[in-house]
């Protein structure tokens, strides 16, 4: 693609987008909210999928980190469900009351001279709720979101991801630290490849583009592809990314320099036919 061979070599130039990721990105994840996501998806693991109450818990936990979304760890076991059955029971059901409207946030995007899309895993309907929720509807110029990067919703496993006898709940398969975890027909953070949907979707050159996001993970692929990265939810910056923000409150103190020149944005559209890491496994 355009960008690609210029991944491992970033610029200092100016940037031209702001690419943001949602959950406990643009609210902090001591709302609650995510917390409550975790709930549902291992409610829907059990009540749907039929997967052992007592293993759940450390299930989600191991697919977030293998795949970034449970659901992607999921569709790698073999797991057959309609994702907007599953979207509509994992963020369907959550208290979007827990988040408030966030004027200085608000102000602050409105006020930067450069282009802002969102990048999330999530789906269409829970983002738009997100952000109607904190008053930031006029704030973006676009939303990349699951339905964007997964425009199919396959409702069958088909026989080269069927992973029957390779990953089992148990997860014998991760004992011996050798076996690589199977597919999944999920494309989603932190994977290269949706980065790289992104990156053709919303005409976004990397070199030039800040990425904020809570997940290291998300993060490391980001840099390798030569997008500069800030950690949002903590002051403590790890090797390898280049600023940290307890919150984005503090973006003007730590980059003043994203309010030289000046631009408006755009109405909200959704890419799609254009459109402290906390685990938030939908």
């Amino acid at each position: 693609m355009e960008h690609e061979n210029q991944y491992n070599q970033p610029s200092r130039s100016n940037y031209n987008c702001l690419l943001f990721d949602l959950d406990d990105t643009l609210y902090p994840f001591s709302s609650g909210l995510s917390t409550q996501c975790t709930k549902n998806i291992e409610e829907y693991m059990v009540q749907k999928l039929g997967i052992e109450e007592s293993k759940v818990h450390d299930l989600c936990v191991l697919l977030y980190k293998d795949y970034g979304t449970t659901m992607a760890g999921l569709r790698a076991m073999g797991y057959d469900f309609d994702y907007d059955d599953f979207h509509s029971f994992v963020h369907g059901r959550l208290p979007y009351e827990m988040l408030k409207p966030d004027p200085v946030l608000r102000h602050l995007l409105l006020s930067l001279p450069i282009r802002r899309v969102i990048f999330s895993n999530a789906n269409k309907a829970h983002i738009a709720r997100v952000v109607k929720r904190l008053g930031l509807e006029d704030c973006f110029e676009a939303v990349i979101c699951f339905e964007t990067l997964n425009p199919f919703n396959k409702s069958k496993v088909s026989s080269e991801e069927d992973t029957n006898g390779i990953f089992n709940t148990d997860h014998d398969t991760q004992s011996n630290g050798c076996s690589l975890p199977p597919k999944t027909p999920v494309t989603c953070k932190p994977l290269q490849s949706a980065f790289e949907q992104a990156f053709k979707i919303a005409n976004i050159n990397p070199q030039k583009t800040l990425f904020f996001d809570d997940s290291f993970r998300n993060l490391q692929t980001a840099k390798s592809m030569g997008l500069h990265t800030v950690l949002v939810g903590s002051s403590h910056r790890p090797s390898g990314v280049d600023y940290a923000l307890e919150s984005l409150h503090n973006v003007k103190e730590a980059l003043p320099e994203l309010w030289d020149g000046e631009e408006k944005p755009e109405n909200i559209t959704y890419c799609g036919k254009l459109a402290k890491e906390t685990t938030v496994r939908a």
